[in-house]
């Protein structure tokens, strides 16, 4: 093959792999935050919400709750999670360890908080994806929650 030719081929696969590289680019996604995956604040007040009916309806998790300003936590619940979700929220309540001093809150108690948690993220259609990141991002709190220093 001539030199000629190798200087074609070679322009013509630098082409080709450049037009591959611009399509393949072109068709990504564009990154979104996990604050816009689950819906932004409407969806985080409705989640927030349908936890707090599944809570009512516990008789053994709703105790924790009894001397608790309901509308506050809600709004404060709502902040936090607009907060690690990376939405435009700054969460300024107590720290979790505080705030859970003196429940005295089981394993069992918290996980099914957690369940219903999930329960409300899909009944408000959030994705699976989503779900699991939220909850990810959350489980690093159990240590503070259930305060094993």
């Amino acid at each position: 093959m001539s030199n000629r030719h190798l200087a074609i081929r070679n322009t013509l696969i630098i082409g080709v792999l450049s037009g591959l590289l611009l399509t393949g680019c072109a068709h990504q996604q564009p990154s979104t935050t996990l604050y816009e995956r689950v819906g932004g604040q409407a969806s985080l007040e409705n989640v927030v919400e349908n936890l707090l009916y599944r809570i009512a309806d516990d008789a053994d998790i709703v105790v924790y709750f009894a001397n608790s300003n309901i509308d506050l936590f809600a709004a404060s619940l709502v902040t936090q999670l607009c907060d690690i979700s990376d939405g435009p929220c700054q969460y300024e309540g107590p720290p979790m360890d505080r705030a859970h001093q003196t429940m005295g809150i089981t394993d069992a108690h918290f996980n099914r908080v957690v369940e219903y948690l999930n329960e409300a993220m899909i009944e408000e259609g959030i994705p699976l994806a989503a779900r699991n990141d939220m909850l990810g991002r959350l489980a690093p709190m159990y240590a503070d929650v259930m305060r094993l220093q």
